[in-house]
């Protein structure tokens, strides 16, 4: 950190600090953070490790291709063994486990037409060169990335591209949440919400969170005085009983929220019932096409379903989606289950839980 920059100012991030053990003296704030970019962070830096014992830290399922659920795997998996398929999909699915030890990168050596690429156009670029092939992309990501995937498949529709398809595995966080607080299993005290994904959707959809749970929660950004600044607010909101969704993002975050993007959205796309990887099916909350966007659907055109799939043996990744577990409580992690040999979804992606713990070399005995 240095103090020139007044968003990782050391002697602001002291005197939050401070205020956050103040505010939970004699008490306890159980949060959540549910994006990726949150995770690693509150890791990288060391807000994470600098907070009062009392403050509890669980990660959730923040991660795009850690909630892409086994079924899901193995349906692209299956995808990618068939004549005239081209697989297109961001470099962080590759290694993703899937049944009996099958992944992308595993089929891409055996002969898979894979590509990675870094965006959706990429892939349209991709479809465009090959027009007697079948180029299909992965939509993983949620609210952030849909919108420019449902802008290609607009694209592809304009120009007439009939060999460019989508296996829409897109999710939804409003519904996740709402999920999770409905667990009996879960003590979340606060949520510190996503700014890429709120970004898109406004603070509207998180409403119910305050109104029905009677639970804290802030949009924050990511430097260390953004983190810490979220924490004491919902600390604060948890003190005095009066629970609020406050955007604390305003320099990013607009209440409400990316009406282009989401009218761009709600052309291709419709809400539809989604699985999650540890949770299993949440109402409404994925995208599948549009009735006039159908012939984009990898799933109606190569004829793919979603088919019952064991979770992947040993792997804990569920649980600690859901904050029941941390990630060194899980027997693999650190042992059977590293980066370089992952067993689990939330230790190869960059944004998962186990990879930040690992990466950031957590003290394995803490209580957070």
């Amino acid at each position: 950190m240095t103090s020139s920059d007044p968003l990782r100012d050391p002697a602001r991030c002291k005197e939050l600090l401070a205020q956050i053990e103040e505010s939970v003296k004699g008490s306890t704030l159980r949060f959540m953070e549910v994006c990726g970019t949150h995770t690693v962070a509150l890791f990288r830096s060391g807000v994470h490790s600098l907070l009062p014992k009392s403050v509890v830290h669980l990660t959730g399922p923040g991660c795009p291709v850690c909630v892409t659920h086994e079924s899901e795997v193995a349906a692209y998996l299956e995808l990618a063994g068939k004549e005239g398929v081209i697989i297109a999909t961001f470099g962080d699915l590759m290694r993703v486990p899937g049944p009996g030890g099958a992944s992308l990168k595993k089929a891409h050596a055996e002969g898979a037409r894979v590509e990675v690429v870094y965006s959706p156009f990429d892939a349209l670029a991709i479809a465009r060169d090959n027009p007697g092939d079948k180029v299909v992309f992965l939509g993983i990501g949620f609210e952030t990335t849909t919108p420019t995937v449902a802008a290609t498949v607009r694209i592809a529709r304009q120009e007439g591209l009939k060999n460019f398809l989508v296996m829409p595995f897109h999710k939804l966080v409003p519904p996740a949440l709402d999920a999770l607080l409905s667990d009996p299993d879960m003590a979340v005290e606060g949520f510190m919400l996503p700014g890429h994904v709120s970004a898109i959707i406004g603070m509207e959809p998180y409403r119910p969170l305050a109104e029905r749970y009677r639970i804290p929660a802030v949009v924050a950004g990511f430097e260390p005085v953004d983190l810490l600044q979220a924490i004491l607010l919902m600390a604060e909101m948890k003190r005095q009983g009066k629970p609020k969704v406050i955007n604390n993002y305003k320099r990013v975050v607009a209440d409400e929220g990316n009406p282009k993007a989401r009218a761009i959205v709600a052309e291709v796309y419709k809400p539809v019932d989604a699985l999650w990887r540890g949770i299993g099916t949440i109402p409404l909350s994925g995208l599948g096409f549009t009735d006039a966007y159908r012939a984009y659907d990898a799933f109606e055109v190569l004829g793919v379903e979603l088919k019952a799939s064991k979770p992947l043996p040993g792997c804990r990744c569920g649980e600690v989606l859901k904050g029941i577990m941390r990630p060194d409580e899980c027997p693999l992690f650190g042992k059977a289950c590293t980066p370089a040999q992952p067993v689990g979804p939330c230790m190869v992606s960059t944004e998962g839980s186990c990879a930040a713990y690992f990466k950031y070399q957590i003290d394995l005995n803490s209580d957070r």
